[in-house]
């Protein structure tokens, strides 16, 4: 029996070294296309109006694809529905390629909403890692995963940059070639290295003759809630503000030079964490970690409130991604302890959803919002986001901690 759980260990541990491999050619062709999508659209559109619809049928596209991509996963296997994703990832960036050699913009909106789809299975590495390891290990494998796209956060744009003039006919050409190598090479790795697992330990008898409770009754749990709470609002806040950090260091006379790097500052804040954010659970406790998650995004709002000036958004922003990392690994950590297996696709498909759509929403208000109210009054409304995710955090810290109270007076 110890052997067998030994040998699950070490399987998860290599399938989660696995994902982050992949993890790191996700976030490489992802930030390829990010990049350069919208002055993609801007050349081929034939209404300039058009022009960020490319760029916007990428979260479109993994918004829709993420919850079948759960009841994908479940009825294929991880390993066959990541490369079917991974697959996708070469298919839209070889169709990006033809169209914008032929400058065909519909067909360009084809091929990013396949990236679109590439990113709804990537979004579930982490939870696959979580998965295939016992209880006490899932922050580890979580952060694993995401410590993938360190380097790949960084070397992304300069990917784009240095590949995007390979074709001298076709500007944009040689930069969406590389995406499909990175979809292509992620589909390699995955069929060659990792394997399916269902979990670390057998199911026991009484959890197979346990009817899966309805969806319902899971979202209305605490630990479901506050799950969600630091998931969908860490990333909420993320996109908002990284989308708008850019435009507004440029109004307040920087640089386009100097916004580029804040993102880049940014980017290592939310990867570089992934090192030793598992550690920090294990011996602050999870609800610590969560909290000061919130704590550093809450940081981030009032810098950007009182301040314009450049340090104070490297600071700001930086707090923005090492508050995003803890809350999401965090949440994340939640998440996977918030089902037993027969529940598991239904409830990450609602999860991710849910992510997906608030992300959305961040990304597509944030320039209008900037734009009619400034810099100051876009951090000011992250604060009641905020309040409430630390309250449904506070509330599961609470029902646990009642639980392990109970459960002591039990023992007695």
């Amino acid at each position: 029996m110890l052997s067998c759980l030994s040998a699950a260990a070490r399987d998860g541990r290599r399938n989660a070294a696995v994902l982050a491999v992949c993890q790191g050619l996700f976030t490489c062709a992802i930030s390829i296309d990010l990049t350069l999508t919208a002055l993609t659209g801007w050349q081929l559109a034939p209404d300039k109006a058009l022009a960020t619809l490319p760029f916007a049928l990428i979260t479109v596209a993994g918004a829709v694809v993420t919850w079948f991509a759960a009841f994908l996963i479940q009825r294929l296997g991880r390993r066959w529905s990541f490369v079917l994703g991974a697959a996708s990832c070469c298919i839209g960036g070889l169709i990006s390629v033809w169209s914008v050699w032929h400058a065909q913009f519909w067909t360009f909106c084809v091929g990013t909403a396949l990236v679109g789809v590439f990113q709804a299975f990537a979004q579930y590495y982490r939870l696959a890692a979580a998965d295939a390891v016992e209880e006490t290990a899932k922050s580890r494998a979580i952060s694993t995963v995401l410590a993938g796209g360190v380097i790949a956060a960084l070397i992304g744009p300069a990917l784009a940059a240095w590949s995007k003039d390979w074709f001298a006919a076709a500007l944009f050409a040689g930069a969406y070639l590389v995406v499909a190598g990175m979809g292509l090479l992620s589909a390699l790795v995955l069929l060659l290295f990792y394997r399916d697992q269902a979990g670390p330990v057998a199911v026991t008898s009484a959890e197979a003759l346990t009817p899966a409770r309805p969806l319902s009754a899971i979202v209305r749990t605490p630990i479901f809630m506050a799950s969600v709470a630091n998931n969908v609002a860490g990333s909420m806040v993320m996109m908002f503000i990284m989308t708008a950090a850019p435009l507004a260091a440029v109004a307040c006379h920087h640089g386009i030079d100097d916004g580029a790097a804040i993102i880049q500052w940014h980017l290592v804040g939310m990867y570089a964490p992934s090192f030793f954010a598992a550690r920090l659970i294990q011996r602050m406790g999870l609800g610590s970690v969560l909290l000061a998650g919130l704590g550093m995004n809450l940081g981030c709002a009032l810098i950007a409130m009182f301040s314009t000036t450049l340090p104070a958004f490297y600071v700001a922003l930086l707090l923005l991604g090492t508050g995003w990392n803890f809350m999401f690994v965090g949440g994340t950590t939640l998440l996977a302890q918030s089902y037993a297996p027969s529940e598991r696709a239904k409830t990450q498909g609602l999860a991710e959803l849910m992510r997906y759509a608030a992300t959305a929403l961040a990304t597509l208000g944030a320039g209008p919002l900037l734009a009619r109210f400034g810099w100051e009054t876009l951090n000011t409304a992250i604060l009641p986001v905020l309040l409430l995710s630390a309250l449904v955090t506070l509330r599961w810290m609470w029902s646990r901690r009642a639980a392990q109270t109970a459960l002591a007076a039990g023992l007695r």
